[in-house]
């Protein structure tokens, strides 16, 4: 069975970025309905025992859609902070080497997502090699389905924004990016900061190093959906 993490954040603490209105319908309808939805598709079935990271990597259709929303939305509230956070030395280093700075980071996340048609995310990913990549998935599509080990992700289905953006899509963009929660970021990073990373595999395998991060988001406390 996979429960329903609990918010890293009061539902108001985002105001006026984010309202409280958009978190109960965001948070309490759809990421809960795709963690009730999952669990009613996998029980009795094999994947009724295994984590959420081995359901995303050996599915298909509808239970790797939900399985992947879960992931995704799970992920983006760890992506979000209250407060002004800035990525660590060592993260903000290779930003510069990848990307040239932190302000061009920005203007492609911004470009990134404006441009991505229809619904989906934006994530900061680490690529097996060790490169900082931006990547558009579509829909529910997630870097752990491309043994990517994702950083950051910004939610760009309307139902993350248009009650408090309407169509602005940008602004919304840009405010994220002053509420990123680079700590988390900076974290996921620095436990993988070898020259190769390990491929995505299931979680609580040793020799998997993005499992460390994952298994800290999966632990986190919980509320039972």
């Amino acid at each position: 069975m996979i429960e329903l993490t609990k918010l890293p954040f009061e539902k108001n603490a985002l105001e006026p970025f984010i309202s409280t209105q958009t978190i109960e319908y965001h948070y309490g309808k759809h990421h809960t309905g795709y963690v009730n939805k999952l669990n009613e598709l996998i029980k009795g079935c094999k994947f009724d025992e295994m984590s959420l990271s081995s359901i995303i990597r050996d599915s298909d259709g509808a239970i790797f859609n939900n399985a992947a929303q879960v992931f995704n939305h799970s992920f983006y509230w760890s992506s979000l902070s209250p407060t002004k956070t800035k990525p660590s030395k060592k993260l903000n280093e290779k930003i510069i080497y990848d990307f040239g700075s932190l302000d061009k980071l920005k203007e492609e996340f911004i470009k990134a997502g404006v441009t991505l048609f229809g619904s989906g995310w934006v994530w900061l990913c680490r690529e097996p090699k060790g490169m900082l990549v931006l990547k558009q998935t579509s829909n529910a599509d997630t870097p752990l389905a491309s043994n990517l080990l994702p950083l950051f992700v910004c939610d760009v289905w309307e139902h993350a924004y248009y009650l408090d953006y309407k169509n602005l899509r940008q602004k919304y963009l840009e405010e994220f990016w002053e509420h990123i929660n680079w700590n988390f970021a900076s974290e996921a990073y620095e436990k993988t900061d070898t020259h190769v990373f390990i491929g995505i595999e299931a979680c609580n395998d040793i020799h998997d190093p993005f499992c460390q991060v994952l298994d800290e988001l999966q632990n986190q406390d919980r509320v039972t959906s």
